[in-house]
């Protein structure tokens, strides 16, 4: 019976995690992950303006550079990885001290969210690399996520930004796509709205030994 009521209560749980959550802001889930505030944007804080001044030219020579030496690729969301380095650069032109993030070991990290710290008159900043279409700008596709980890790449308190860019076909070379740059937009992302959808998981170690829950039936050499 004890048993009974234990399995009840874990499919009531189980069936609350198959509903989506939605609408949570972005600086929500940021400290309740880090511990760490996503810091406003204040466009009536001059120290705030001359950084956006700082960073429109940074776009704007990272684009040019996109559009100078094109970016090969067969598929168009591999792009947005591509346009990374372009962007620390034209930030490091201007002194901004743009590198990959750390997380909390020290360590730095190329995957996972942000892509770039900078540095502001001693104050850091996080920027997120995207790329867009004209077909899928106002689409419901996802295209910005991340995931819980123990090297989260947010240490900081910090304004976070999104700098992406309208990518379009140029040519072809190869299998690839000549992909260049036709536009930019810069957000602050203090408040975007996220939705949260669970996923179950499992390891090889636990789903091919025949134990925890498995029974392996049959196996053989193939010659």
């Amino acid at each position: 019976m004890k048993d009974e009521r234990y399995i009840k209560k874990l499919e009531t749980v189980i069936k609350g995690m198959l509903s989506p959550l939605r609408d949570i802001p972005f600086n929500i889930v940021i400290e309740a992950m880090t511990g760490k505030k996503v810091l406003s944007f204040d466009l009536a804080n001059s120290n705030h303006t001359e950084l956006l001044s700082l960073l429109e030219s940074a776009s704007k020579t990272a684009g040019q550079r996109v559009n100078d030496k094109g970016i090969r690729r067969p598929r168009p969301n591999e792009v947005g990885n591509d346009i990374e380095p372009f962007v620390r650069s034209a930030l490091n032109s201007l002194k901004l001290k743009a590198d990959v993030p750390i997380g909390p070991s020290g360590n730095k990290k190329s995957m996972g969210y942000p892509d770039v710290l900078f540095w502001f008159n001693k104050n850091p900043y996080y920027l997120e690399c995207k790329t867009y279409n004209r077909e899928n700008v106002a689409t419901t596709q996802r295209s910005f996520y991340f995931s819980p980890s123990d090297e989260f790449k947010v240490i900081h308190d910090a304004p976070h930004f999104l700098l992406s860019y309208e990518i379009y076909v140029d040519g072809e070379e190869g299998h690839n796509h000549i992909y260049k740059c036709r536009h930019y937009k810069i957000l602050s992302i203090e408040a975007l709205s996220l939705d949260v959808k669970y996923e179950f998981n499992s390891d090889n170690k636990r789903m091919y030994s025949g134990k925890d829950g498995t029974v392996l039936l049959a196996e053989g050499d193939v010659r």
